[in-house]
């Protein structure tokens, strides 16, 4: 069955748009520690994690609009565990590492952002 690509469009560039949020959002952080050690670093924190817990749940649903034929055309993507980020986040989110948040940010955010802008194009085309 076809999806709607509009409404995928539009999903995926609001997953593009907060990582790109992400993005300046962590670019502070030399460490975990400094999302700890301040309000401010904290603040940050806690708006990284809800842009996780949104693109997360955006992705299931990009998932389910195309009946999981979209993201398995870019196998370089642990869509798995992105997607199950925002379980993580909003069902133990006191139990929230810095560190785990950090390497996202540092390892995974930016070749997920590239994907996203991709699959973005290849809709588009």
């Amino acid at each position: 069955m076809p999806y709607d690509k509009e409404l995928v469009l539009e999903t995926l560039i609001q997953i593009r748009d907060a990582l790109v949020t992400i993005e300046k959002r962590c670019s502070f952080a030399k460490s975990a520690d400094d999302f700890c050690d301040s309000e401010e670093g904290q603040e940050k924190l806690d708006s990284i994690c809800m842009k996780l817990i949104a693109i997360g749940e955006s992705l299931k649903n990009i998932d389910k609009q195309t009946d999981k034929k979209l993201l398995i055309q870019y196998p370089h993507i642990k869509w798995k565990e992105i997607k199950g980020i925002r379980d993580i986040l909003s069902h133990h989110y006191f139990d929230l590492d810095a560190v785990v948040i950090f390497d996202i940010c540092n390892d995974e955010i930016i070749q997920l952002l590239e994907t996203i802008k991709q699959m973005i194009n290849d809709i588009n085309d």
